[in-house]
């Protein structure tokens, strides 16, 4: 199959959202550990004006992308694939990649990001920012062990929420180990809502009138919500990719600011700070 260009539309029937019924917790087998990649971070190239931008946020069917035009308005178009190097490859040449999820992961201390990204979204939707665990937490072969690891060394425990997606924290953890085609940046939904609109959005983002505020505040900077319905992607994941497409496109023209000013570095090499 050849690649998918990012001005091609992903199709796929749609299925009722909703989380798929869970396990008890006293009899849900953990996943083998997976070994944290030891190579530094690859080379990035330097950023093409002229090209387009991807957001890439976390739905059940792995990654959704949505590709914004170079001149960062319009509709973008979506992508959704198992794994994050999957949506990159069928977006084709894009100049930067915001993803809703940790880049750059502590060892024994609390990200500065996460603490002044949630201290700018404020109010109720301070806690849809999450304390990414620590790098050992991650890479934990159980629950149990990766909450002791977390309240050892950060001084808290670790919530089944953020144990839930070490999944997709390593796939990009491990992605970022080469050298890439594009900038790759780390951006928060909410955050990105928060800067498009002047403060926090505090409906419900999958509440019905969640993603009529959302889409409200998408076209107000020019964007258009999709309306292609995606196997295994939630309306509400693919109103966050645009979100965070939208962040992308503002680093890509010089107009994105950071948290914290100056990004942390930690064992792995990756810087670490959220963008908006």
């Amino acid at each position: 199959m050849g690649m998918t260009q990012w001005w091609q539309r992903a199709t796929g029937r749609g299925r009722a959202e909703g989380s798929p019924v869970a396990r008890p917790a006293a009899t849900r087998r953990e996943d083998p550990p997976v070994t944290w990649p030891t190579e530094r971070p690859g080379a990035r190239p330097e950023i093409d004006p002229d090209l387009p931008v991807l957001g890439v946020d976390g739905c059940r069917a792995g990654w959704v992308g949505a590709v914004l035009d170079p001149g960062g308005h319009g509709t973008p178009q979506l992508i959704v694939a198992a794994t994050l190097a999957e949506v990159v490859r069928q977006a084709g040449p894009v100049a930067v990649t915001a993803i809703d999820i940790p880049i750059g992961l502590p060892d024994d201390t609390r990200r500065a990001a996460d603490v002044q990204t949630r201290r700018f979204v404020g109010g109720a939707k301070a806690s849809s920012v999450f304390t990414t665990p620590v790098r050992a937490a991650l890479y934990a072969g159980s629950y149990s062990e990766a909450n002791t690891i977390n309240r050892d060394r950060l001084g808290a425990g670790l919530s089944q929420q953020a144990y839930g997606l070490r999944r997709s924290i390593q796939d990009v953890d491990a992605w970022l180990r080469q050298d890439l085609p594009c900038v790759v940046v780390e951006a928060h939904p909410e955050a990105s809502f928060a800067m498009m609109t002047g403060a926090a959005l505090i409906s419900r983002k999958r509440s019905g009138e969640g993603v009529q505020e959302r889409r409200d505040a998408l076209s107000s900077v020019g964007i258009a919500l999709p309306s292609a319905t995606l196997q295994g992607v939630g309306r509400d994941d693919t109103v966050d990719a645009c979100a965070v497409a939208w962040t992308a496109h503002r680093v890509k023209t010089g107009h994105s600011r950071t948290f914290p000013d100056e990004p942390e570095v930690f064992s792995d090499g990756i810087p670490a700070a959220i963008h908006v």
